[in-house]
């Protein structure tokens, strides 16, 4: 096949919705800019939520259960402590990343560190992203477990040589973090259920720079534009055409189905085969424009019913109305919730940093 033909088959997605992430209150004060999950975008499984938070000095999220979902934590900067009723507690700092799988019950606290617990000296504003992705009914009731990768650990994507990839083929000027699935050769060790899989990478765009990512048919996708220069999407996205897209929106990707076979790849079959997603930084010289950033991310849908009760997803009413009693008794998974209280709320209630 030659070059031309396969550049051909790269099919880019294009944005399907863009929502505007809206600023709410978390938790014990925490400000997040919140997209998914509010009434403009729902359903877009296996995603639940996505929020941008900042959290201030005197905010967190004290203890709090959760159940049948997985939680995705990418710090953009500064820290915040986590420790749950099972004994697992760590500090997540800038780039590092944790994916908690809530399982069967997990019952923790995650709160800032606005101070070095040493030296008491002013530590930068916890700014970062929680997505949180349904899980399988299969899988709702598992033990709970953590992946926790440190900056350094989360596996970085970048332009392949000549010799190796047509630049006309990926793009140029990006710098891609995977942190779970696989990008241009790079795959993250991060794993997620076989049923409702999840891709996710931090992406940074140079003025100039454009990147095409492939992405598995049929699953959800979306980006969130992070603070930075404006991008465009679609076609090979050249930065002289298309929609600018600025920061603080969630960009929910088209999904069009594959073709069934070769067979069927006439032209119209073709425009439906959309394998990656093309974008572009929306400006051309770095004298015009600061690097771009997002998050793209996609999953598997799942299909199965969403019953959602605060930090509980269930596949039924029924296991909603259970969990309720669960939590309420301390069984089933909640049984180590029985007079637990997280270190880390306490010393944030008392301003202590012994």
């Amino acid at each position: 096949m030659s070059a031309a033909a396969l550049r051909a088959t790269f099919i880019s997605r294009s944005v399907a919705t863009k929502v505007r992430s809206i600023k709410t209150r978390e938790g014990d004060g925490a400000l997040v800019r919140r997209s998914i999950g509010t009434p403009a975008l729902r359903n877009l499984s296996p995603f639940l939520m996505l929020d941008h938070f900042d959290i201030a000095q005197g905010a967190g999220f004290p203890d709090h259960p959760h159940r049948g979902q997985t939680t995705v934590t990418l710090m953009m900067s500064g820290y915040v402590q986590h420790e749950d009723f099972k004994g697992h507690a760590g500090l997540i700092g800038p780039g590092d990343m944790q994916w908690m799988t809530a399982g069967k019950g997990i019952m923790h606290a995650e709160m800032p560190l606005h101070q070095d617990p040493k030296t008491g000296e002013a530590l930068p504003a916890p700014i970062g992203l929680q997505l949180w992705i349904d899980l399988p009914a299969s899988s709702k009731f598992t033990e709970p477990t953590y992946q926790e990768l440190k900056a350094t650990q989360i596996p970085t994507a970048k332009p392949r040589s000549a010799e190796i990839v047509d630049p006309e083929e990926e793009g140029s000027g990006w710098e891609v973090k995977v942190i779970a699935g696989k990008s241009h050769g790079v795959e993250s060790p991060v794993r997620s259920p076989a049923n409702g899989e999840c891709w996710y990478f931090d992406v940074k765009l140079a003025p100039g720079g454009k990147i095409f990512q492939p992405l598995p048919t049929g699953w959800n996708a979306f980006l969130y534009t992070l603070p930075g220069g404006n991008i465009t999407i679609g076609s090979n996205a050249a930065a002289s055409s298309g929609e600018e897209y600025q920061p603080y929106h969630t960009l929910v990707l088209s999904n069009k189905a594959a073709i069934a076979s070769a067979s069927e790849a006439t032209a119209m079959d073709r425009s439906r085969q959309e394998n990656g997603v093309w974008i572009a930084h929306a400006s051309t010289t770095a004298a015009e424009a600061e690097e771009a950033r997002f998050v793209l991310i996609a999953g598997q849908p799942l299909d199965q019913e969403v019953w959602q009760y605060g930090p509980f997803v269930l596949a039924t009413r029924k296991d909603v109305q259970q969990t309720l009693l669960d939590f309420q008794f301390k069984r089933n998974g909640f049984e180590n919730a029985n007079g637990w209280e997280s270190k880390i709320s306490k010393r944030a209630r008392s301003n202590s940093f012994s």
